[in-house]
């Protein structure tokens, strides 16, 4: 399976600043998943590494499998940027691991681990880039703060511009309450974004057949 949020979300076209306003918070999130078809649970947290370094977690358990995602990053005032990430997956008795580290002061990314020769990099790092996990906290910052929905996205041994569109309000419903969130749309993933939430209310990707409802978050 390719980075889950393997795709979730600057100069313009590629920002991952952070408002002064809107300073990163420790949190632990549930979720209701589906993965590969069959129901499951995920969980998604953000805890302090010390200093400006944080690590983002994900993973997902059901029946068929489960999958863990990470990444830590460093916020240097008020801009997020990777510094390594791991990818581990396990379907049907396959296992898969991949690692990612991002070098800043040789300004490349590396890949080891489960990885094909030509995606073990070294790939050119420029500012703001972003790798798939921290996307996702990125696209649910920028459409709280009106901005562009656009990132390079530097992860699974390659570059790329990624963009998102708003497609509308929906309602959800999150611990028995109603909430309207904003559905943002990419060419593979589906994100809800809703106030107050600093994480996604629901995350859809339809290549690995994943799809995410928050449940609770504290």
């Amino acid at each position: 399976m390719k980075p889950i949020l393997t795709t979730l979300l600057a100069t313009g076209l590629f920002a991952a600043s952070l408002s002064a306003h809107a300073a990163l918070k420790p949190f632990n999130a549930t979720y209701q998943a589906s993965y590969m078809g069959m129901a499951g649970a995920g969980k998604m947290s953000l805890v302090s590494q010390g200093g400006n370094e944080w690590k983002y977690s994900m993973s997902i358990t059901a029946s068929v499998g489960s999958a863990k995602q990470s990444t830590t990053f460093e916020d240097v005032g008020g801009n997020w940027r990777p510094l390594s990430g791991q990818d581990a997956t396990n379907v049907l008795f396959k296992s898969d691991l991949r690692n990612a580290n991002y070098d800043w002061g040789k300004r490349e990314a590396t890949w080891s681990g489960k990885v094909k020769p030509d995606r073990r990099g070294p790939v050119a790092l420029q500012a703001g880039d972003v790798d798939a996990m921290l996307m996702n906290l990125a696209v649910v910052r920028d459409v709280e703060a009106g901005k562009p929905l656009h990132y390079r996205l530097v992860d699974n041994g390659k570059a790329k511009s990624v963009s998102f569109t708003i497609a509308g309000k929906e309602t959800l419903t999150i611990a028995g309450k109603q909430v309207q969130a904003t559905k943002v749309t990419g060419e593979d993933l589906v994100l809800w974004v809703a106030t107050g939430y600093p994480v996604p209310v629901r995350i859809h990707k339809n290549q690995d057949n994943i799809d995410l409802k928050l449940q609770s978050i504290d």
